[in-house]
């Protein structure tokens, strides 16, 4: 079992939202995303996908980008990211998805000796920014989100399984200083995160970036050349 992560898909089968609009770069970017999914995913490996799935609006017009990455080999994961509006009722959502895949919403999920645990998150405030009360509001209710996440991966954890983090935002402020977030993740002894959210050639870029002795991985497509990541557990 090999494990893949990827982020911020953008797909849009339902509405117009042409990505090429955001660089040439994205020009039939889900194509090569496929391309490159189908040559080196097997049904029994995992893909982690760290929000941003579908610009739907709704669950009715979402489905059919989930639809379409369910018809990619493995089994995946996914979080809420900040433009996936169509995520509403995590029962409806369920209900809907065909049995390769799987979501995290105040909640953990096991797959073998894998414990997956994770959040949206928020902006972290730099060090001397004041927070507006929204986002105030926000990065608090992530923290609660994210360590009721964490909790739960807890308390199914057996000495032979390994936690994996997974975060839309970067959980940490452009400096990569310290938050709730980080520090969560390392009081519960995770043994990797995901995040994804950036893009662009001006956004940071350090691919990988070891915290705390956790590394933590950027996984926006973009970032990625458009190709899943392949994550080592050793």
């Amino acid at each position: 079992m090999k494990l893949f992560a990827i982020s911020d898909l953008h797909l849009s089968k339902a509405s117009d939202k042409p990505m090429e609009l955001f660089g040439a770069e994205w020009k039939n970017h889900w194509s090569k995303i496929i391309i490159d999914w189908k040559s080196k995913v097997s049904d029994d490996d995992i893909v982690l996908i760290a929000g941003d799935i579908s610009w739907a609006m709704r669950l009715e017009e979402a489905i059919f980008d989930l639809n379409d990455i369910a018809e990619c080999p493995g089994r995946k994961v996914l979080i809420r990211g900040n433009h996936d509006y169509w995520w509403s009722s995590v029962s409806k959502i369920r209900k809907l998805l065909l049995p390769s895949m799987y979501i995290i919403h105040n909640d953990a999920l096991r797959i073998g000796n894998l414990i997956f645990a994770g959040s949206r998150g928020w902006t972290v405030p730099e060090i001397g920014q004041t927070q507006s009360s929204e986002d105030k509001k926000l990065y608090e209710r992530e923290k609660l989100r994210l360590e009721i996440s964490l909790e739960r991966a807890e308390s199914m954890k057996t000495s032979e399984d390994i936690v994996i983090g997974m975060m839309h935002y970067p959980p940490f402020s452009s400096r990569y200083d310290d938050s709730h977030f980080t520090r969560l993740f390392s009081e519960h002894n995770v043994r990797l995160v995901i995040y994804g959210h950036l893009h662009g050639e001006l956004s940071r870029i350090k691919p990988t970036y070891v915290k705390n002795n956790i590394p933590y991985y950027l996984t926006s497509c973009d970032k990625l050349n458009f190709k899943l990541l392949e994550i080592s557990l050793n």
